[in-house]
């Protein structure tokens, strides 16, 4: 931990450029609430924003960034190929640039390893002539003066060997779901060995979370003094994961940077790594075929 700040932390990618520990997420983020929640997160000190082109807020997201008055060179921000767009990254990529009103992704991610058919009004349709592998091979002709870095999200073992196997370029970073009732150590594991770095979403378990009535997580916030929010971040940044709780409410969002100096102990890492709930936010059931293909044990 650099200065004994999670918050002035950074991890350093396989690309050499250096993505803040902590960030702000604005996944289900509600239109007329994103752009304040941005611009107060930018002057709580976060530096690290993520969106998506399937949020439909990175115009609101755009617009906080320019509020907050911080130089665009001092952020970081996150973006996401989506799902009907595999065909055409460079569009989408310049899509992107337009709404969020900047000249540069510092990382571009494909959100999901599936496709959909724009045909099919529904978007239950994959491609029958593409794969993620074909738009992975898009991505790396991307120009690095547009997407400074480029990475996947919700790749699991299983996609991300089929995509090592051709790739030209190592993903920057997986995002994924991460939190103790879905650590999923495996993944996390295969990753840090290909140099690949994860960032975790839904950290906090997302809307009305399990794991808020965790007891064991509890017991440890009341030691240290610490709400269970502060506790869970930790986790993951103790874990090496980049962590981008979401919030709009900027009590909430500064509460959430406060976490800086907490240090779990040991023994706090084993309980939490050794609860034995599961959960997942995301599943793939509304996706056109299975993306998660890898079961881990529980512990």
């Amino acid at each position: 931990m650099a200065d004994g700040k999670w918050t002035s932390l950074s991890f350093t990618l396989n690309t050499g450029d250096k993505i803040p520990a902590v960030g702000l997420g604005t996944w289900q983020s509600k239109p007329g609430e994103v752009r304040d929640a941005v611009a107060a997160a930018l002057r709580a000190g976060y530096r690290h924003i993520d969106t998506a082109a399937a949020y439909g807020n990175e115009r609101e997201v755009g617009l906080g960034i320019k509020d907050s008055g911080v130089p665009r060179e001092e952020i970081w921000i996150t973006t996401k190929l989506d799902n009907p767009d595999h065909k055409q990254a460079l569009e989408s990529l310049d899509a992107s640039l337009n709404k969020l009103g900047i000249e540069y992704i510092d990382l571009y991610l494909m959100h999901w390893p599936c496709s959909s058919d724009p045909a099919d009004p529904e978007l239950h349709t994959a491609y029958a002539d593409w794969d993620f592998i074909d738009t992975w091979r898009e991505m790396e002709k991307l120009p690095k003066s547009k997407a400074k870095n480029i990475g996947v999200s919700n790749f699991d073992i299983t996609q991300l060997n089929r995509l090592l196997r051709t790739a030209k370029s190592v993903p920057a970073v997986n995002q994924v779901e991460l939190h103790p009732n879905n650590p999923t150590p495996n993944l996390t594991k295969f990753c840090q060995d290909k140099g690949i770095h994860c960032t975790a979403y839904s950290i906090l378990g997302s809307t009305n979370s399990p794991l808020v009535k965790d007891q064991t997580l509890a017991g440890i916030g009341e030691k240290h003094g610490r709400p269970i929010q502060q506790v869970l971040l930790a986790w993951g940044l103790h874990h090496g994961y980049s962590v981008i709780p979401k919030s709009v409410n900027e009590n909430r969002i500064k509460a959430n940077f406060a976490v800086n100096d907490l240090i779990l102990h040991d023994e706090d890492l084993k309980a939490l790594d050794s609860l034995p709930d599961r959960f997942k936010v995301c599943d793939d059931e509304w996706l056109p075929h299975k993306i998660f293909l890898d079961r881990e044990d529980k512990k």
